[in-house]
């Protein structure tokens, strides 16, 4: 006390650097703002909130227990510790209050660098990894620090009707769009996709071989065919080329993530386009026609096509045999049309069959008995010798002797006699 009283001077110089130095503190703790991003430091912890000393400010803050994490947690000490020191935004300031004098979120300045990295990623072209946090209508819901929304038509490169097996699930995604003042960020698996599948394309072009037998799945289907999957690269199987026996629409027999054997019959390196055939991997329509249509058996076809000449039949897919007009009725006709019509299904009866020329023979008129009152065999004979008869390369199989048959025998009995 006695320095005080014989260094006045002193000690108001010192009076005057105390209070100085107090207005300091308050002008420091006055000009913080609402947005501003602050040092903290976790003095306590208490009511699922983390209470902090605003580190050059003289002033405390609290973190609510909803401004700590965007990140789903369960206690406050698995995302803070008394102790530890870390940046804040200020959301707005308390009066009044005992546990501080302004409100502090640390979800938000997470948040910050969490849009930087991204925007990083997005100027870069980068690719990121993220969970599927929800499925909601319309899309995916993707966790990446931030809320990202993938749309239904950006997940996949192909249809999906149900999502809910994608939650939970760990994806890969393009950044589409982003707008961190409104967050908002758009991302896509399906250009992922699109571009590994493109960069795996060059490399599978080199590798197909025409004439190789593969296997593929059925990626998509159209009314002229059927594209087929190749491992990166999806060739067309026209419906020509699907099978043996006609096909209407390639959804009758094919389906889609179906695995199939296919040949290819062509390579477009240039174009990008395969051209396959299932139809070649499968044994033919003709093959043991021998063994399947024994001369002499009777199996059940249908009428696929009328001529002047005769009918033809399909007794197998794929599989059509030739009735003449003269092995269609014991009666004289003028035209296959007088008895038979096209989709008429019928009984024949095996004259013939030949693998190599893929040509088969057939009758009806063999497994009918003859009417009582046919015409005797001489006017049978002499109506035969005056009927024209027709043929192409059809029935090229059938030899004079064979078409004329029992009028040589009868002539050459005549003869004799």
């Amino acid at each position: 006390m006695s320095d005080y009283i014989e260094n006045p001077e002193l000690n108001e110089e010192e009076s005057n650097n105390v209070e100085q130095t107090m207005q300091d503190v308050l002008d420091e703790a006055l000009s913080i703002e609402v947005g501003d991003t602050v040092k903290g430091e976790v003095l306590s912890i208490q009511d699922r909130q983390a209470i902090v000393g605003i580190i050059g400010g003289g002033v405390e803050g609290v973190i609510p227990y909803n401004e700590l994490s965007a990140k789903p947690f369960d206690e406050v000490t698995e995302i803070l510790n008394v102790g530890d020191v870390v940046d804040l935004v200020v959301i707005k300031q308390i009066k009044d209050k005992e546990n501080g004098s302004f409100l502090l979120s640390k979800r938000r300045v997470d948040a910050k660098i969490v849009w930087k990295d991204i925007q990083d990623k997005f100027e870069n072209n980068e690719i990121i990894e993220a969970p599927v946090k929800d499925v909601v209508k319309g899309g995916l819901v993707v966790d990446v620090g931030v809320r990202g929304f993938v749309p239904a038509s950006m997940v996949e490169d192909h249809f999906v009707e149900d999502f809910s097996s994608y939650k939970g699930k760990v994806m890969t995604f393009k950044i589409v769009e982003l707008e961190p003042s409104e967050n908002r960020l758009i991302l896509s698996h399906k250009a992922v996709v699109e571009s590994e599948k493109e960069a795996n394309k060059g490399k599978l072009m080199d590798e197909l071989v025409a004439g190789d037998v593969v296997e593929g799945t059925v990626a998509r289907l159209t009314n002229f065919g059927a594209f087929v999957d190749l491992g990166g690269v999806d060739g067309l199987v026209h419906i020509s080329q699907i099978a043996h026996e006609h096909v209407k629409n390639p959804g009758d027999v094919l389906s889609i993530g179906q695995t199939v054997k296919v040949k290819i019959l062509s390579i477009d390196k240039e174009n990008g386009r395969v051209s396959l055939s299932i139809k070649d991997t499968l044994a033919g329509p003709w093959d043991a026609i021998a063994e399947k249509a024994p001369i002499g058996a009777v199996l059940t076809g249908v009428v696929k096509r009328l001529t002047s000449f005769g009918a033809f039949v399909e007794v197998f897919p794929g599989v059509e045999g030739l009735v003449h007009i003269s092995q269609i009725s014991h009666q004289h006709i003028a035209t296959p049309h007088e008895v038979l019509q096209e989709g008429q299904e019928i009984q024949v009866k095996v004259l013939d069959a030949k693998e190599d020329e893929q040509r088969l023979s057939l009758s009806i008129k063999a497994l009918e008995e003859k009417a009582a009152n046919e015409a005797p065999a001489a006017e049978e004979k002499k109506e035969k010798k005056t009927e024209e008869y027709v043929a192409d390369d059809s029935d090229a199989n059938f030899t004079l002797a064979d078409l004329l048959g029992d009028k040589l025998s009868g002539l050459k009995d005549d003869t004799e006699a």
